[in-house]
């Protein structure tokens, strides 16, 4: 094997566990969705759509025999549906500003992974919105694999200069932990998201 793609598999090992983390988090979070007693009030998985971190969601979802959504986009090397969205929930979006639009529309928590430009694109949409008071109630996002962001972003640099302040900040949890990702979820879901059948996250 040459030396880049020994690189490349050590890489994709380092990244492998969140396909996991992801996977079991989507699970358990369908199958405590599927328990809860109010009728209509359940929330399913959605992800992007593709490959990778967004998989594993839906797979994990699945796997809970829960119904779950995928909002793919179409790019110049096209990105295919994953096989475990549930096949009436998948669309395909042309623009990022619509698919954009439809993940925040419903959400009533976000989990970011780790992943690239997409998932920096869309984690600070969600933050910029909330900053701006456009959101029509807080979201909570939870920031998983603290190991992987506190090397690619720096927030706390930005409120030392002053471009974000405390409170932008406020609804953003960062943990390596599916136990307190799923915990931090399932109390925020529960104290401010079940008088409001329905919902994505």
């Amino acid at each position: 094997m040459k030396k880049s793609g020994i690189k490349d598999a050590e890489k994709a090992l380092v990244l492998s566990r969140y396909y996991e983390d992801a996977r079991e988090l989507a699970r358990r979070l369908t199958e405590w969705s599927k328990a809860l007693e109010a009728d209509g009030r359940r929330f399913v998985v959605c992800t992007g759509g593709g490959p990778g971190i967004m998989e594993a969601a839906n797979r994990g979802a699945s796997e809970a025999k829960g119904l779950n959504v995928g909002l793919n986009i179409s790019l110049p090397h096209e990105q295919d549906p994953n096989p475990y969205i549930t096949r009436h929930l998948s669309f395909d979006f042309h623009y990022f500003f619509m698919r954009k639009f439809w993940f925040v529309y419903l959400a009533k928590a976000v989990i970011i992974f780790p992943g690239g430009l997409g998932t920096l694109d869309e984690f600070f949409e969600v933050l910029t919105l909330d900053q701006t008071g456009k959101l029509s109630k807080p979201i909570k996002t939870v920031l998983f694999g603290t190991d992987y962001w506190d090397k690619v972003i720096d927030l706390d640099a930005m409120m030392e200069f002053g471009t974000v302040g405390p409170r932008d900040l406020d609804e953003l949890v960062r943990t390596n932990s599916v136990d307190e990702a799923f915990d931090i979820i399932t109390r925020e879901l529960t104290e401010n998201a079940l008088d409001h059948p329905g919902g994505i996250l």
